[in-house]
């Protein structure tokens, strides 16, 4: 499986572990981008933007591990124009009040608990 991990820069450790576990597994990580520092120029960002899209588009699922960061939902957004499988992971269940309406579309599964349970789930799905 080829897999993109989308998620704000607070989640970078999280981020980082789900990728190793992935990866320990065979699976390919698409993009890094925990390795970015934080972009200051626009030519910078107009890169990582390119690099982000790309991957996006190369994987085969899109895991979004909330809360996300503004590009989060820009790659949520490519995603599900892609018609990507989506996984969209948060600890605890996804309140109503803070849900996008995409959340509950077609092709967006929502898995929430344990991390470790979460990727135990994906590892099954996709052997």
């Amino acid at each position: 499986m080829k897999f993109y991990l989308a998620s704000g820069l607070e989640n970078k450790a999280i981020v980082q572990y789900v990728r190793d576990r992935l990866v320990a597994a065979g699976h390919i990580h698409t993009y890094d981008w925990t390795l970015n520092s934080r972009a200051t120029t626009k030519e910078a960002l107009r890169q990582i933007g390119i690099a982000e899209k790309e991957a996006v588009a190369a994987s085969d699922v899109v895991i979004v591990l909330l809360p996300g960061g503004k590009g989060t939902y820009t790659e949520f957004g490519m995603a599900l124009a892609l018609e990507k499988p989506i996984y969209l992971y948060s600890e605890q269940p996804i309140s109503l009040a803070n849900a996008a309406t995409f959340y509950f579309v077609d092709g967006v599964a929502h898995v929430d608990g344990e991390i470790d349970s979460f990727i135990d789930q994906l590892l099954d799905v996709y052997q």
